[in-house]
């Protein structure tokens, strides 16, 4: 059996082969065309794989850019395969945490990963990769850099989280000399308390999968921790939580 999950992200695309009980992944950057790089990032995996496209029994197709993806059987929102992925990438979570690169996405789930309820926010892009990824230009350092700039550093309190004010106000905060430390802390400390508060309507009562390319940033992940008081995992491959959930999802489907 062999099949495949495509995550065409607004910022990354992922693909997951699973191979009987292998897993092969790749992450490559989205683009100016979703619907282009969904093709040959499936198509890299595959060529990587030794496989061609007619081996491949399913393709589920999932995130911002799925309608464009038109080797897939299925679609399936990301909502749906986000909790189906982080519940196998983190068993025993009730709660998927997922802050990609435009939006932020609060999942409750149940022990087979199934949605309970959901709280979205992707009307703005305040506390995404997107934003960090502007806050660290506007501090001149690389996003990589973020967690460890703002290690044992008091935070002060950012006024914005909207991304453009927010990076006027950084400059201004620069400008009256505050340190990059200092910022990067509020900021971190900004951004943890505005998923807590869209987690806490939906109830925090149990360990929480924290998922999506902000999730490698291990500063968010201690300040979200602190003010949830659950623990909060991150698993190894927190990007690919949409991806696996699709494939594991086209697996249940030539299962049936």
């Amino acid at each position: 059996m062999l099949v495949a999950g495509v995550d065409v992200g607004s910022v990354a695309t992922k693909v997951v082969i699973i191979d009987d009980n292998r897993l092969l992944t790749l992450i490559t950057p989205t683009g100016w065309s979703p619907r282009q790089a969904g093709q040959e990032a499936y198509a890299q995996l595959l060529s990587e794989a030794g496989y061609t496209g007619d081996q491949v029994d399913y393709v589920v197709g999932t995130g911002y850019g799925r309608i464009s993806i038109p080797f897939a059987n299925k679609t399936v929102t990301e909502i749906t395969c986000h909790a189906r992925g982080a519940s196998y990438l983190s068993p025993g979570s009730n709660l998927v945490i997922d802050v990609g690169g435009q939006d932020s996405k609060i999942i409750k789930i149940d022990s087979d990963g199934r949605v309970l309820d959901f709280v979205m926010n992707d009307k703005c892009a305040a506390g995404t990769g997107r934003f960090l990824q502007v806050i660290a230009a506007a501090l001149g350092v690389d996003v990589s850099e973020l967690a460890e700039l703002s290690a044992g550093q008091s935070p002060i309190t950012l006024n914005s989280m909207c991304t453009v004010f927010a990076e006027s106000e950084v400059i201004g905060l620069l400008a009256e000399g505050r340190t990059k430390g200092e910022i990067v802390a509020g900021l971190h400390s900004s951004i943890a308390r505005r998923i807590a508060n869209m987690a806490q309507r939906l109830g925090v009562t149990g360990q929480v999968a924290f998922t999506g390319g902000v999730a490698r940033n291990e500063a968010v992940r201690q300040s979200l921790q602190e003010q949830l008081g659950v623990p909060v995992v991150v698993p190894k491959d927190c990007q690919l939580a949409g991806a696996i959930g699709a494939a594991l999802i086209a697996r249940e489907a030539i299962l049936r």
